[in-house]
C-alpha cells in the first residue's frame, strides 16, 4: 500500500482485538487517510474468511495485524545551486489474520487439558 507504516500503524492499534463489526464501524468513523486503506484490506480478508473459511461473518474477530514496510521509492527534490535532496515515499505490508471467537475456546481447552495430562504423567514418576 502506497501509505507509510507509521501512519497505518496509528489505525491498527485502534482496531486490533476487536469484533469485526465494530472494527469496521471504527474504520468508518476514522478521520485518517489510512483509515480508508485498512478497511479495504478488513474488507477482504472478511471475504476470504466467510468463502474460504466457511466462517461465520458475526463471530469473527481481529487476531492480529501485521503492518510492515515495503520498498520505498526514492525521490529528489530540487534545491538551490544544482543541488539536490532525497526523499522517500513509502509504503507498507498489511496481514490480518481473522479468527472466531469459538475456535480460538476450543483451543484453550485443549492446550489445557494436554498441561494436564503432561502434569499427571510427571506425578506418577
Amino acid at each position: 500500500m502506497r501509505t507509510s507504516p507509521r501512519k497505518l500503524q496509528l489505525v491498527a492499534d485502534a482496531i486490533r482485538k476487536q469484533k469485526v463489526a465494530k472494527a469496521m464501524e471504527l474504520l468508518q468513523l476514522s478521520e485518517k487517510r489510512s483509515a480508508v486503506v485498512l478497511q479495504k484490506t478488513l474488507k477482504s480478508a472478511i471475504a476470504n474468511a466467510v468463502h474460504n473459511g466457511k466462517l461465520s461473518q458475526d463471530v469473527l474477530v481481529i487476531e492480529r495485524i501485521d503492518v510492515s514496510g515495503g520498498p520505498a521509492l526514492k525521490r529528489f527534490h530540487p534545491s538551490t545551486r544544482g543541488r539536490v535532496h532525497p526523499y522517500k515515499k513509502r509504503s507498507s505490508h498489511v496481514r490480518i489474520v481473522l479468527t472466531d471467537n469459538q475456535t480460538k475456546n476450543e483451543k484453550r481447552k485443549t492446550q489445557n487439558k494436554e498441561e494436564e495430562k503432561k502434569v499427571q504423567k510427571e506425578a506418577k514418576k
